[in-house]
């Protein structure tokens, strides 16, 4: 396809109307590196009753409450201004998803663990919101849909793409991607200001948008959302 790799994971850029949540890209490559390594890793010298210990933490870390919820509806982050990353730019917005052949495109560059398994749980039809960050106006855009449930990433093979990982192995790929189809823009565009009044708002009376992940995750640009949100 003529756009190239546009997500943020990796690299993850802050909101420029989100001041608190500026991130460093080594922060989050290191934070990922060492969740997996200890997520594969029992504690050395462990008995047989610490390694069954071990592998009950490491079921509750990696799921806890999250993993009994089951997710229908994501929010899908991506950058509707030039942004150069090793020499390539990055824009994606939702004029150029349009713009697609059938309005349809591969949802690849994703470098985030968690985003990716996020990836990974998506199901075919369900829908998205098109959210555009790191913009002067952040905000949800559109509707998109999932049209195709998640599949190897190209891209962490190709050694001129922005978001190549040598660490990949073809027969056991790390990274996936899913494809998403446009379905409508919203009727009016919602902005990150007006979507955090009501996150405050909802934090303070127990509302559906209380633990939403745009304000408490923001560095992932896959992010799941409840029936009530």
């Amino acid at each position: 396809m003529p756009w190239p790799s546009r997500k943020r994971d990796k690299g993850a850029v802050a909101d420029k109307k989100e001041p608190d949540a500026k991130i460093a890209k080594t922060e989050e490559e290191t934070e990922d590196k060492e969740e997996e390594e200890k997520s594969t890793k029992p504690p050395a010298g462990s008995s047989k009753s610490g390694w069954k210990n071990w592998k009950k933490a490491k079921e509750s870390d990696s799921g806890g409450e999250e993993s009994k919820i089951t997710y229908c509806h994501w929010l899908l982050k991506s950058e509707p201004e030039s942004r150069l990353e090793k020499g390539v730019d990055v824009k994606f917005s939702i004029e150029d998803l349009k713009a697609q052949p059938n309005q349809t495109t591969f949802w690849e560059g994703v470098r985030n663990y968690q985003a990716r398994n996020f990836l990974r749980a998506m199901k075919l039809g369900q829908q998205a919101f098109f959210y555009h960050s790191n913009c002067k106006e952040p905000g949800i855009v559109g509707i998109v849909k999932i049209v195709k449930e998640a599949y190897p990433d190209h891209t962490q093979f190709d050694q001129k793409d922005p978001h190549y990982d040598s660490s990949s192995r073809k027969e056991n790929p790390k990274w996936s991607m899913v494809d998403v189809q446009f379905v409508r823009m919203t009727k009016r565009f919602i902005p990150l200001s007006e979507i955090k009044t009501h996150h405050l708002a909802h934090k303070a009376d127990g509302g559906p948008l209380k633990n939403m992940m745009l304000f408490s995750r923001q560095r992932l640009s896959i992010q799941p959302l409840t029936q009530g949100i």
